[in-house]
């Protein structure tokens, strides 16, 4: 019998019907990662034919600047020869296409360089082969972080960490129950709870969630990831720059959601056939990090971070010898990637710096610990 459904939705209905509800964070892992019927295992999810824009599209600027970011950070290293450079869900190849480009004025840099691609996509592997075809450093593709040989390394990862699945629990009368995906007695998909509450949770809480009111929705990702780069640095040596949209404190609230064509789509009603992403604890992600071994820089906003990294001076070098259409693309990018408001990333982005304990400073971030934010906000 042929189902009624898409693969990915017949697959998840299938095994909520055998073992019942699925908590959210099984349910945005198979709907991203199901090995065939997964959203980012089938598909080339980016640019304006695609479901969204990441910075590295948005102009070259981005990592041009993260390039040179690179450089003087492998200078703090003490110039190791061979240095990993490694990114994390590298798009296209867009950003390390860029960063190879600016890097090739620092020829010591440039030679000592290996690029190491961490993607699972079969679709966007074969798009960065073809991105990077004919760069001069050795490039390797990994499924994984810590399987990449040990040595020295630079780390690179924009807009990754949002799409690792996420927890969600709500505070109900006798405590926190962990959310889940059900099929309703009409047959859609919903969100349900849990009927037991989740053990001793509160005593795992930030001191703000524990006073969240009867409703509430709090978030929360495992740190297997980020401290498997923490570990990296603290046993090879090296930094990392994390950036991805999010809050720099742990608070309640519900940021899963579903992108689809650039708009907002409900995260329950194509399986697989959207983007699905929920917002980075910054604060959660940085004491993951430090608590495996790394010093902390930051977090910052991405708007200022790149500015302190010289992107209004890149841009005005660009414009100087750019016909009219050109600087005009040129100062909407500067725009879109640190200015604020409805589609800019300058304040929503943030960017979170890691390096091992003896590197004591990284261009453009203060090693501070998190600091506040405000309200959660949500991406298109």
């Amino acid at each position: 019998m042929v189902s009624a459904y898409p693969p990915a939705a017949a697959e998840i209905r299938k095994l909520i019907q055998a073992a019942g509800p699925m908590p959210v964070s099984r349910y945005m892992e198979l709907c991203l990662t199901h090995p065939q019927h997964g959203y980012y295992m089938t598909r080339d999810p980016m640019g304006r034919e695609g479901d969204f824009t990441t910075a590295p599209e948005v102009s070259q600027m981005f990592g041009e600047l993260l390039g040179l970011w690179a450089a003087a950070v492998w200078k703090s290293m003490g110039l190791p020869n061979p240095v990993r450079l490694i990114e994390l869900g590298p798009g296209r190849g867009t950003m390390m296409a860029d960063v190879l480009r600016a890097i090739r004025v620092l020829p010591a840099f440039y030679q000592a360089v290996t690029v190491h691609m961490v993607e699972i996509n079969p679709a966007l592997i074969d798009r960065q082969k073809e991105t990077l075809n004919g760069v001069k450093p050795p490039t390797t593709w990994y499924d994984r972080v810590d399987v990449i040989e040990p040595g020295p390394a630079i780390v690179l990862a924009n807009e990754y960490f949002d799409a690792l699945p996420v927890h969600q629990v709500v505070r109900l009368q006798h405590g926190w129950h962990e959310r889940v995906v059900d099929i309703s007695p009409s047959g859609q998909l919903v969100f349900a709870t849990a009927p037991e509450p989740l053990k001793h949770f509160d005593l795992l809480l930030p001191p703000l969630v524990r006073a969240a009111p009867a409703g509430a929705i709090f978030e929360w990702r495992p740190n297997e990831e980020i401290m498997r780069v923490a570990r990296r640095l603290r046993d090879h040596g090296g930094a990392a720059l994390i950036i991805d949209y999010g809050h720099t404190r742990s608070d309640a609230g519900d940021t899963f959601q579903a992108i689809a064509r650039h708009n907002f789509a409900d995260p329950l009603r194509n399986p697989g056939q959207a983007d699905l992403t929920a917002h980075v604890d910054f604060q959660a992600l940085a004491l993951g990090a430090e608590d495996a071994g790394a010093r902390l820089h930051g977090p910052l906003e991405q708007g200022e971070f790149l500015r302190r990294i010289g992107i209004e001076t890149r841009a005005a070098a660009l414009m100087s010898k750019a016909n009219p259409q050109v600087s005009a693309d040129v100062e909407q990018a500067l725009k879109r990637l640190t200015g604020t408001g409805r589609g800019a990333m300058g304040a929503l982005f943030k960017v979170l710096g890691l390096s091992h304990p003896t590197i004591n400073t990284l261009p453009g971030l203060s090693d501070r610990p998190p600091g506040e934010a405000g309200t959660p906000e949500v991406v298109a």
